[in-house]
């Protein structure tokens, strides 16, 4: 799975601002930390929509990139984002789990009225994000 690097700026008094180097016109916000990620992984899905995706510049690019080191030295960091695309398409997969941990998933997934599929597919998202 591609990862892009996203240039992430905070102000004092601002929520967080995220830019993706060469990827033009794909930003987001997000007000917590722990939302930078999650938001801009939807951003590059939403943008690759209409767009297609240039190739990931590695940290070693963008460190040597003067506009970048710049912003950098004056407090924004970067953070890897991986890029999952937008496709609904929904197929079958075939996986072993210990029974145990079926059963776990099954009665979460009940209790929050959702498929084991849909479940499955929300933790899998939250993972990738971290």
């Amino acid at each position: 799975m591609p990862h892009y690097f996203a240039l992430v700026h905070k102000d004092k008094t601002s929520a967080f601002g995220v830019q993706f180097p060469g990827v033009p016109g794909c930003f987001s916000a997000a007000d917590e930390m722990d939302e930078v990620v999650a938001n801009a992984m939807e951003a590059l899905s939403m943008w690759a929509e209409d767009e297609t995706m240039p190739a990931p510049r590695s940290i070693d690019t963008l460190k040597k990139d003067k506009t970048i080191a710049r912003e950098l030295a004056e407090g924004a960091f970067l953070v890897s984002v991986p890029f999952v695309e937008n496709d609904m398409r929904v197929v079958s997969a075939n996986i072993s789990l210990e029974r145990a941990v079926l059963y776990a998933i099954d009665s979460e997934a009940k209790r929050r009225k959702l498929t084991r599929s849909a479940f499955l597919a929300q933790a899998a998202k939250r993972e990738l994000v971290r």
